[in-house]
């Protein structure tokens, strides 16, 4: 068999890029039919039922179970693959006989899948079929395929907009398709409480809602005057968790602490500093920027969290439970008798001392009970305290660069990369004026496509500690739907890319064939209904003229 172009050959454009891709004897092509069946082997039936449910309403196809030698596709995992690639490897080969897609576990057969679906053209992304004459043909090719890293991940950031709940749904099904498998669902934050907790439930009645929203950038003199909201009930997530699972996606939850509180604070004012302010007279804050109101170092506030963790850990399986930890400011702490009491208590030198207290009870905790905490780079800080505090399953997200990640690799944690200088999707696009509510750091598509997880002054023990990236859309200036699609897309794509293909050094990165490869992706987010920012610039629709944003080149990012 013979290596054929990615780009140009039997119009193969796959995104990601796989492993290897060989051309099959005899050329042609394989055409689905109505006669076509699915032959589900054991550990496989998921995969069967999420072809029929997507590709089969897409094309009209029944894909009925059968094992007709003929004319199936067969699904299938396989050990020794598994034993080589990894559990998510698979290997696609489409010949005059049937289309195989083994799997090193059924999460690779699923991504295998998922491949199969892009070789049918952009019209397998839509609903329903559009036409009676379209050939489902695929080519005839062996592709072999494996992911760089185990933490593929997006953060989406429902605290400052509320996204409802069919839209993190379609989110998810946007992640499998770009074989992305981590939804981080940042829940809590100054501006909403979005996860109902039985014990509390203030937490969504008041700390839900917000009377009015700050458009664009916080010195921006506009505001949107109506109340904004919304919450999760906990059988909304535990259906988000199961729909995730079914696409080999996890789902991490994160309630933020002890900054970024506000919203709870303003629930149960006696979660706040009662020595040093008026707690009671708190709301949801309606603005950006980072709060200074931050939960009170209290016994009471520790218990207070651990009930609620008690119901995150009831809804969410994830391994990974993230605790925020960042942003957190000490003047109040600074000010109260009750947090320099506990400090003595604690025999804590400082206030970073004391956060450090807060973040490594919670990480014991979640450690007790099977979990592992996962917090911004900031859980680093605090000397002796910090770093060194912390269980050996606590995770680093390093946001503020990659030095955090670093220092958490060589201390021998594992590490998720997501520096706000390559990946916060937030970020504008593009100099200029015509970007809408322009934030934070100028990140092109080929900025993104360049970025790579693994800083280069790690040694191979410590780069092993590096479990994978992930794009974070904070939503302060995202307001709906069609702002998030603009800000993740076609950026995504290319993200999904640089921790799925195991390709050379980030400058060995061939974008121009990325670049002509997401021409045809285009057309798959096009029937997906993604409301992305086209190659020459944004729509007249996806522009927000007169709302303040700020273009500054290297300005820190709002979170």
């Amino acid at each position: 068999m013979d290596d054929f172009d990615l780009d140009h050959d039997l119009g193969l454009d796959l995104i990601p890029a796989p492993l290897s891709v060989r051309a099959v004897p005899p050329s042609g092509r394989y055409v689905l039919d109505e006669e076509t069946r699915i032959e589900a082997r054991p550990g496989t039936e998921g995969v069967a039922r999420w072809l029929r449910a997507t590709v089969g309403a897409a094309t009209g196809l029944p894909l009925d179970p059968g094992d007709d030698d003929d004319n199936r596709i067969v699904l299938a995992v396989d050990p020794a693959l598994g034993r080589r690639l990894g559990p998510e490897g698979y290997r696609l080969v489409v010949d005059g006989h049937a289309v195989r897609v083994d799997g090193g576990g059924s999460v690779g057969v699923f991504w295998g899948a998922q491949t199969l679906r892009q070789l049918l053209g952009p019209a397998a992304f839509r609903r329903a079929p559009i036409g009676s004459g379209t050939a489902w043909e695929l080519p005839m090719v062996a592709i072999e395929d494996a992911p760089r890293f185990v933490w593929r991940g997006v953060l989406l950031d429902v605290a400052r907009h509320f996204l409802p709940k069919d839209g993190v749904l379609r989110y998810l099904d946007l992640l499998a398709a770009h074989k992305l498998n981590v939804l981080h669902l940042h829940l809590t934050d100054d501006q909403g409480w979005r996860m109902e907790v039985h014990r509390y439930p203030e937490l969504t009645r008041t700390g839900a809602w917000r009377a009015r929203t700050k458009l664009g950038h916080r010195a921006s003199p506009l505001w949107d005057e109506r109340p904004h909201g919304g919450y999760y009930t906990q059988d909304d997530l535990r259906e988000i968790v199961a729909y995730a699972a079914e696409r080999h996606i996890t789902v991490v939850p994160e309630i933020d602490l002890p900054g970024h509180s506000q919203a709870a604070i303003a629930a149960y004012p006696e979660l706040g500093n009662t020595d040093v302010v008026d707690t009671a007279a708190l709301t949801v804050w309606d603005t950006w920027g980072i709060s200074p109101n931050v939960l009170a170092p209290t016994d009471h506030t520790l218990a207070f969290y651990e009930n609620v963790l008690t119901e995150v850990l009831d809804v969410f399986p994830s391994p990974f439970v993230h605790i925020g930890g960042d942003e957190c400011p000490k003047d109040q702490w600074k000010a109260s008798p009750a947090a320099r009491a506990r400090m003595a208590a604690e025999g804590l030198a400082d206030e970073d001392e004391l956060q450090s207290w807060f973040i490594r009870h919670f990480d014991r905790w979640l450690a007790d009970r099977g979990r592992r905490m996962a917090g911004w780079d900031e859980i680093l800080e605090g000397g002796l305290a910090g770093l060194a505090g912390l269980s050996e399953g606590a995770t680093v997200s390093s946001w503020r660069g990659c030095a955090g990640g670093i220092a958490a690799a060589r201390a021998g944690h594992d590490v998720v990369m997501c520096p706000e200088q390559q990946v916060y999707l937030d970020h504008r696009q593009a100099p200029g004026a015509d970007e809408p509510v322009p934030i934070g750091y100028v990140r092109t598509l080929e900025d993104v496509y360049r970025f790579d997880p693994v800083p280069a002054e790690l040694t191979e023990t410590e780069a092993a500690r590096i479990l994978g990236a992930q794009a974070n859309l904070w939503t302060e200036v995202m307001e709906d739907q069609r702002r998030l699609d603009y800000q993740a897309f076609p950026r995504l794509a290319a993200f999904a890319e640089t921790v799925w293909s195991p390709l050379p050094a980030p400058a060995a990165r061939d974008h121009p064939a990325f670049e002509r490869r997401m021409a045809a992706h285009y057309a798959r987010l096009d029937a997906l209904g993604v409301d992305y920012r086209p190659p020459g610039g944004p729509h007249p629709w996806q522009r927000r003229p007169g709302v303040l944003g700020r273009p500054i080149e290297g300005a820190p990012p709002i979170v």
